[in-house]
């Protein structure tokens, strides 16, 4: 039976639209770290590379004869994205932020059971079928996110601000503290299919409890 994070992980990965607060485990990912603006083409160029490398990952495991302990065929996870802007724009902030100066790292989750060493044949296969310059920027790694407070936001990219407004007071009113002002966000829809007031969004930022 396949694996579909959508009904196995909903704490993750469905909230409601209201604020919650969780803690995330340590998850591996594909991640490759970039900056300027979301809507340039170089921006899907990123994209393209981490799900060629998840598709190599996903069927090759499919196809083989000797899986490693612990395989199940999976839906492959979505896209996310960790979100900052450069220290140049961090030292002249005026409260708007000019999307060229976005910086990005850009991931898709993979399951426990791929290892280190899989992954990098799986790279170096990706170079052969599918050489692309940013393969090279391309890391495998855990991250452990640990207590955060998400909501599913429902509508605009450009209106996430209204629903990070919710989250900071509902974070303020149960004695957490946002610790940065960088954020997670895990894309349900694809914005090329989607219309743009129907996008479902996971927002996501990390947080303290006071002491």
């Amino acid at each position: 039976m396949k694996y579909e994070w959508r009904k196995s992980e909903k704490a993750l990965y469905l909230p409601k639209a209201k604020p919650e607060k969780l803690k995330v485990p340590g998850l591996k990912f594909i991640t490759i770290k970039g900056e300027g603006n979301p809507n340039s083409s170089r921006f899907s160029e990123y994209i393209a590379v981490l799900y060629s490398l998840s598709y190599a990952i996903k069927m090759t495991l499919k196809k083989s004869k000797n899986p490693p302990e612990g395989y199940q065929d999976y839906t492959v996870y979505p896209l996310e994205g960790i979100w900052d802007i450069n220290e140049e724009a961090k030292e002249n902030f005026n409260g708007s932020i000019n999307k060229d100066d976005l910086v990005f790292t850009l991931m898709i989750r993979q399951p426990d059971f791929v290892t280190d060493a899989f992954y990098k044949e799986m790279l170096a296969l990706t170079h052969q079928k599918k050489p692309h310059a940013l393969l090279d920027k391309v890391k495998f790694e855990t991250i452990n996110e640990g207590l955060c407070v998400q909501m599913l936001h429902i509508g605009s990219y450009d209106k996430e601000g209204e629903t990070f407004s919710v989250m900071e007071a509902y974070a303020r009113e149960n004695d957490l503290i946002r610790l940065t002002k960088t954020h997670r966000e895990i894309y349900l829809s694809d914005f090329r299919k989607v219309p743009e007031d129907k996008l479902k969004t996971v927002l996501r930022f990390h947080v303290e409890q006071k002491s």
